[in-house]
């Protein structure tokens, strides 16, 4: 499965561009901005066609989740470690009884392994050095023998699949390889052809 992050900083054709990604066959949508509200929450959604809002999963403003019929719910790491810290889980399983999925972030596979929380999957960055973050150096981290479905981000492009796949991920996040292109559509199909081959 290929994974599509939002980019931080918006652009001016994104949500257009975005239903092409989801008619070319994108699965999974990461709704990630920090910067916005919950009413430019409400208005980014609205401009994506209904049918693909069980493919988009919400980083902020949770309750979202259910009044458009998304697919999941993400946890930041801090969010996480906080709500863990609160023993408040009754939080993340009203999600899963809704059908909803829900992961969270990391920065160490050992995190991951001693990270007592059932989530759907795990992201894990960065894998290589970020295209969209200054300074954000890859770490190569190898997951063939945790045990968990983790989702390999940062600077994944079509270039670097197979070493990707090496590493043990089963999936791929990709922001920068996509978005910080000239033509994000067609840099999505080369991606995922690389990493899901008919």
């Amino acid at each position: 499965m290929l994974i599509v992050i939002a980019p931080e900083v918006d652009i001016s054709t994104e949500t257009n561009t975005l239903n092409q990604l989801f008619e070319a066959g994108l699965v999974c949508y990461h709704l990630r901005k920090p910067k916005m509200n919950l009413d430019e929450h409400i208005a980014y959604l609205k401009t994506i066609h209904p049918k693909f809002h069980n493919r988009i999963v919400v980083h902020f403003f949770h309750q979202l989740a259910s009044e458009f019929n998304l697919k999941g719910v993400h946890f930041q790491e801090e969010k996480r470690k906080r709500i863990l810290k609160n023993k408040t889980t009754d939080y993340y399983k009203e999600f899963q009884a809704n059908d909803l999925t829900i992961s969270s972030s990391f920065h160490s596979p050992e995190d991951i392994s001693n990270c007592t929380m059932d989530f759907d999957y795990h992201f894990l960055s960065p894998v290589f050095t970020s295209i969209s973050k200054s300074g954000y150096i890859g770490r190569g981290f190898d997951v063939n023998n945790l045990g968990k479905a983790v989702i390999g981000i940062g600077g994944i492009t079509a270039d670097n699949i197979i070493k990707t796949k090496a590493l043990g991920y089963k999936s791929v996040g990709v922001l920068g390889g996509i978005w910080n292109t000239d033509n994000p559509v067609e840099s999505f199909k080369k991606i995922k052809d690389s990493f899901e081959p008919s």
